[in-house]
């Protein structure tokens, strides 16, 4: 087996993948296929945390559009990513492999709070940490915390799973002539405006100097792909 490209990564997953074809809530099957890609993976030898979104349940913005506050809007967005990673928590360990899922908000109750001594402990472990409650922050992205998170732990890479494999020059759903890129810089992403990640997530890595891996996650086993310098995707580093 190839060895894996980065030690230790973050893996940024849409909470809208996990509503599956429902388009909203938690598709069972599809929690527990992401969690053996997870798995497999990390048996390659990467430590792997993982940051979910939380739109398959409640999206602040749209919440906020509709009269609620952005902050109040963004909190209930926050949370979201909570019961998204205590599902993915739930479906790891079912398949007998050890989890544990960290919170930016004090509710020990529930889970514990997200710490960089805790999560390098675990992982350390060999733990797959599921880092919920985004930053702690409105008014930023998951995507943001998944790169703000990896600065943190010392991660070598952030994976972001899309429903599209790469970075593309418009949408390719809609574009048939869209291009796809194997390989773009930092300033590049920012200044193309491409969607597939806002511009405080790539402006924070090009400062981090962490690269960002857009790829897809339809295909199972595409993490392990991606980790091997095997799968397709889009490379944004430099």
């Amino acid at each position: 087996m190839a060895e894996p490209v980065y030690r230790r990564v973050v893996v940024k997953l849409s909470g809208e993948y996990l509503a599956g074809s429902h388009g909203y809530g938690i598709d069972q099957p599809t929690v527990d296929r992401i969690a053996t890609d997870l798995i497999a993976a990390q048996k390659q030898g990467t430590e792997i945390a993982v940051v979910v979104g939380g739109g398959n349940i409640v999206r602040g913005v749209e919440v906020s559009a509709r009269g609620v506050s952005r902050p109040t809007g963004d909190t209930m967005g926050m949370l979201a990513t909570v019961m998204n990673c205590l599902a993915l928590e739930a479906a790891l360990e079912r398949k007998g492999a050890p989890a544990r899922a960290l919170s930016a908000f004090v509710m020990p109750e529930i889970c514990e709070l997200f710490t960089r001594a805790a999560t390098h402990k675990y992982l350390a472990e060999g733990r797959i940490v599921l880092l919920g409650g985004g930053t702690g922050n409105p008014f930023f992205t998951t995507d943001t915390t998944a790169v703000l998170r990896a600065a943190e732990i010392d991660a070598k890479a952030v994976l972001k799973a899309t429903n599209v494999d790469g970075v593309y020059s418009a949408d390719p759903k809609k574009d048939p002539s869209a291009r796809r890129f194997d390989r773009l810089s930092h300033a590049q992403a920012v200044e193309g405006g491409y969607k597939v990640m806002d511009a405080t997530a790539f402006a924070l890595a090009r400062e981090t100097s962490l690269p960002i891996i857009v790829f897809s996650i339809a295909e199972p086993g595409s993490i392990g792909a991606i980790l091997r310098g095997q799968g397709r995707g889009t490379i944004v580093a430099g």
